[in-house]
């Protein structure tokens, strides 16, 4: 479809523009809104949660509650609690504790903040027009969710929508990994790592302690219960320590190569300008290197959090 100002390609498949009187939601790119099907309750501005309905993905970030809450009982119940050295107990609990509150912290900053999501249904001729597109200038739309494409935005079968950046859609989350969370998800596979390492190590130490005197008075719990806990803590700590220690680094090197997992797979040719190393890194964090790269609480206001409260559910997403 060509008109005198630009044209328009779809992706994939061809889909006529909506038209002025179709039932859709149209947003500013620029403004930052969220926008949604017809079943999707939506705000403007930065005030916005966003969670997805997806089975799988609610399944597998609860599994990672539960895993890392279970790992936190042993520590501290099994390790930690009994053991006769009040320094050695208090400085490893806090030392492990600390890193589990910023790993489920970046956990759940990276499941209810937007990954970078296109406005919905965006794709109408009154929208087109207020871009001033230059003529010749091509524009692309994606037919599944019938919003105008940015450079490097991805279409999402699970969230339903085309994510600016998108890297992959991660069930452990819950979300996409995308433009706006992925410092978050970065910092998730980081304490997730450290509170795996931590444990692996605090499991041998207990396990080498308790062999030279009597189990009983190692734990409060019995040997057999003692021995079955601390056995399913290590499967636990070396699966997650190798999972996400390698996701950590692969997000490290595509963020120091401007480079989503996604473009890379695809062996896309970059149209783009590319915001190498430190560049990229200040990108994604915001700023110069500082301790508030490792802080997920950075930028999150309580206010915002409140006015949650008067959201309504509906459709794949919903936000307030």
């Amino acid at each position: 479809m060509q008109s005198s100002n630009h044209r328009l390609r779809d992706m994939e498949q061809h889909h006529p523009l909506l038209s002025a009187g179709a039932d859709v939601e149209t947003g500013s790119l620029a403004a930052g809104v969220m926008v949604g099907g017809p079943h999707a309750v939506h705000t403007a501005g930065n005030r916005t949660l966003w969670f997805i309905q997806d089975s799988c993905g609610m399944v597998c970030a609860t599994m990672t509650w539960f895993l890392v809450l279970y790992a936190e009982f042993v520590v501290n119940f099994v390790m930690l609690l009994p053991a006769k050295n009040f320094w050695y107990s208090l400085l490893n609990g806090a030392t492990f504790n600390s890193f589990a509150v910023l790993a489920l912290a970046s956990h759940l900053r990276t499941m209810l903040t937007d990954p970078g999501a296109v406005p919905k249904g965006n794709a109408t001729k009154e929208y087109m027009e207020s871009l001033q597109l230059k003529p010749g200038e091509v524009i692309y739309k994606c037919p599944k969710c019938c919003s105008i494409k940015p450079e490097r935005a991805h279409h999402c079968s699970i969230c339903k929508r085309c994510i600016r950046k998108m890297d992959h859609h991660c069930p452990w989350v819950n979300n996409c990994v995308g433009e706006k969370n992925q410092r978050f998800f970065v910092l998730f596979t980081m304490y997730i790592a450290l509170i795996s390492a931590h444990a692996l190590g605090l499991s041998g130490m207990h396990f080498f302690t308790c062999v030279k005197v009597q189990w009983n008075e190692c734990s409060d719990f019995s040997p057999g219960v003692s021995v079955l806990l601390l056995i399913f803590l290590c499967l636990e700590a070396i699966l997650f320590l190798t999972f996400t220690a390698v996701m950590f680094g692969t997000q490290i090197h595509s963020i120091c190569n401007d480079e989503t997992e996604i473009e890379r797979l695809k062996n896309e040719k970059p149209t783009w300008e590319r915001r190498v190393r430190w560049d990229g890194m200040k990108a994604v964090f915001g700023g110069p290197p500082s301790l508030l790269w490792c802080n997920p609480f950075t930028g999150l206001r309580l206010r915002r959090l409140l006015l949650s409260t008067y959201g309504r559910r509906g459709g794949s997403e919903f936000s307030v």
